[in-house]
């Protein structure tokens, strides 16, 4: 084979060394998930990027060892937050690939060939997954949503009301405990009368964790600092990354739009927290609470 050009040889070489890891990467996976239907659908995929790996090596003409950080990355990804989103974190490099491939369709013979795995390997994994807990994403969204809004006013309006952190700590915890039982309950209720729907049971339960959760980060800096706004600082600074983890995840997982949905919780809690903070500063002023 006539030795390709410097330019060429860069990408293959780049390209060699991604399919061998992608080939370790989805090996590990399918020998992980408990599915055997999933399982042999990885595995194939991992023999297809093998034989990738093996396609460039003949041009290349030299033996790489696969990015082994990259492996674990993943492997842990998906041991942490699920196999639908570490899979869809490895189909959007697919697409790169697909992208970087078809730049060199017609300057590599038997490129065609790899592009159509790339793409039959994303069209795949599209339909691959199946997991519970997107299946009760929206009981999530209702247990953190409320909790956000709700709380991040109420520790707001406190914060001025009170301005003791002890205090304030005390009475989110009791108002936060409590709106979460009542949340749980009431999408317990929900889908109960909801035909065909997601198990109860379980909706009233990763609404009620979502909101137990929320309101542990909330709550936090009031418990550990002694200076009330710095708290709600700390506790509107959390609010965001919440908002941002919660909804980088979903984009991944779902395919939706990261920044619409982020910027529309973000503005929402934000909103509320402001106004409560302002409601407290009326309150404290016209009742003459002094603590």
């Amino acid at each position: 084979m006539t030795k390709p050009d410097a330019h060429i040889l860069s990408f293959v070489l780049k390209s060699q060394k991604n399919e061998i890891t992608e080939y370790y990467v989805y090996s590990r996976l399918s020998r992980r998930i408990k599915n055997r239907e999933n399982a042999e659908i990885l595995q194939k995929i991992a023999e297809e990027e093998k034989s990738h790996y093996h396609f460039f090596k003949q041009i290349s003409g030299r033996s790489l060892q696969p990015n082994f950080v990259k492996v674990a990355w993943f492997y842990w990804i998906t041991r942490l937050f699920g196999l639908t989103f570490g899979l869809k974190l490895m189909e959007r490099g697919e697409g790169q690939a697909q992208d970087d491939y078809s730049r060199y369709r017609d300057k590599i013979p038997g490129m065609e060939n790899i592009i159509e795995d790339e793409t039959d390997h994303e069209n795949q994994l599209i339909r691959l997954i199946h997991e519970e807990k997107l299946d009760y994403v929206d009981s999530i969204v209702l247990g953190l949503n409320d909790a956000l809004v709700e709380l991040t006013g109420t520790l707001a309006g406190l914060s001025f009301a009170l301005q003791n952190t002890r205090l304030i700590a005390l009475a989110g915890l009791i108002t936060g405990v409590a709106a979460a039982l009542s949340m749980a309950s009431s999408e317990y209720l929900s889908k109960k009368d909801e035909p065909g729907g997601n198990n109860p049971i379980r909706s009233a339960l990763y609404t009620g964790l979502a909101y137990i959760f929320t309101v542990i980060i909330l709550i936090l800096p009031y418990l550990l600092l002694e200076h009330y706004l710095l708290s709600l600082g700390l506790t509107v600074t959390g609010a965001i990354l919440i908002i941002a983890a919660f909804n980088y995840y979903i984009s991944v997982a779902k395919g939706l739009s990261f920044r619409k949905r982020f910027l529309e919780m973000a503005a929402i809690s934000l909103g509320v927290a402001l106004l409560s903070f302002g409601i407290g500063y009326l309150i404290k002023i016209f009742l003459g609470v002094e603590l």
